[in-house]
């Protein structure tokens, strides 16, 4: 299962929209998605026409340490599993000052048991408070929606000082995924020049070890479109309201892109009762060859079997010789300051600061 928080400490940028309208195309394509709204506003949980406060909410496992499960919206569009918010959330970090590791009990709940979801998607906060914490102190990766404009990509420099000082001290796998263009208009000039600063800034920190060195600009950016917004308050994400519209287009090819940016697995499932069948009968059968073929051997030459052992071994060779799958590995170490990003409109660098 892999946890991923899509975080932006600015308002407006297209979070909320990100995670119900991501949510559904990934779980359209076969991918367990749960989504789990932290934001005290609700309107993701509005955005599945959820009523907030009508049952249990995130707010119940932070505060009371309900099982994410209890707390779980199911039945939705697509199979899609909400863990929905409430305006009581709001009053959580007053109400867990006191807690010893209040940061860290939205992991521990993740963690208690095995969840049977693929993707875990977290809607943050538009803050950096004990809630955005929580996000990431549980997350593997971080997906940032950025607005193509100036003030937006101001705001991504304190964002990343963040994550880099989570790392550090609460998370060290935590890294960077990638950062998505929302609102997108591609006939400005301003949305142009932004877009090249972020593709400098992240190509300038390859190699280093803060947590966005391999992150990246997904290509498939989000268009502006008033489809956009007017679906939530119809609480149907942009599939199920306008399925031909310009937005349901770009967030099924952004869907596509993380599944394979990302290395998101798909549907594995526990195995079933057909299936503890169907392997037992398979068993018996390769048992059954076994047998045959020991029979056949002890009636053959040796120099037969010698030629047989020689075919037999170039291709194991050939089958231990695969190279194992590994994951990118998480910066543990945070190197401040370590790329350059000019202004929108050459303002020139800005020294070794983050955007």
């Amino acid at each position: 299962m892999k946890v991923i928080a899509v975080l932006n400490q600015k308002g407006g940028v297209g979070k909320t929209t990100t995670v119900a309208n991501l949510g559904c195309a990934l779980a359209e394509r076969g991918v367990r998605v749960c989504l789990i709204d932290l934001d005290p506003q609700a309107h993701l949980t509005l955005h599945y026409g959820i009523e907030p406060g009508a049952g249990a909410s995130i707010y119940d496992v932070l505060t009371a340490g309900k099982p994410i499960l209890d707390a779980a919206v199911t039945g939705l569009e697509n199979h899609v599993t909400v863990v929905p918010s409430e305006t009581d959330l709001a009053a959580a970090e007053v109400e867990l000052v006191t807690t010893v590791g209040r940061e860290q009990i939205l992991r521990d709940q993740l963690r208690e048991k095995p969840l049977p979801f693929d993707v875990v998607l977290i809607d943050c906060p538009p803050s950096l408070g004990l809630l955005t914490l929580n996000a990431l102190a549980a997350a593997d990766e971080i997906v940032i929606p950025l607005q193509a404009q100036f003030l937006a990509l101001q705001g991504l420099g304190k964002l990343l000082e963040t994550v880099s000082l989570v790392q550090r001290r609460i998370n060290p796998p935590l890294r960077v995924g990638g950062v998505v263009l929302c609102m997108y208009e591609s006939n400005t000039k301003l949305s142009g020049e932004v877009v090249a600063d972020v593709m400098q800034f992240l190509a300038d920190s390859r190699g280093t070890s803060v947590p966005w060195s391999e992150a990246i600009l997904f290509s498939n950016a989000i268009r502006r479109n008033i489809k956009l917004a007017e679906c939530p308050s119809h609480g149907k994400t942009i599939f199920r309201y306008e399925p031909n519209s310009r937005g349901a287009e770009d967030y099924a090819a952004l869907a596509d892109e993380f599944i394979e940016s990302l290395n998101i697995v798909r549907g594995a499932t526990e195995p079933t009762t057909e299936t503890t069948e169907a392997t037992v009968e398979v068993t018996e059968a390769v048992v059954e060859v076994a047998e045959a073929a020991t029979e056949t051997a002890e009636a053959t030459p040796a120099s037969a079997t010698e030629t047989a052992i020689e075919t037999v071994e170039p291709a194991q060779a050939n089958a231990t010789e695969a190279e194992p799958v590994c994951s990118r590995e998480a910066a543990s170490d945070v190197a401040q300051g370590e790329a350059v990003l000019r202004e929108p409109w050459g303002g020139g660098p800005q020294g070794n600061q983050a955007p």
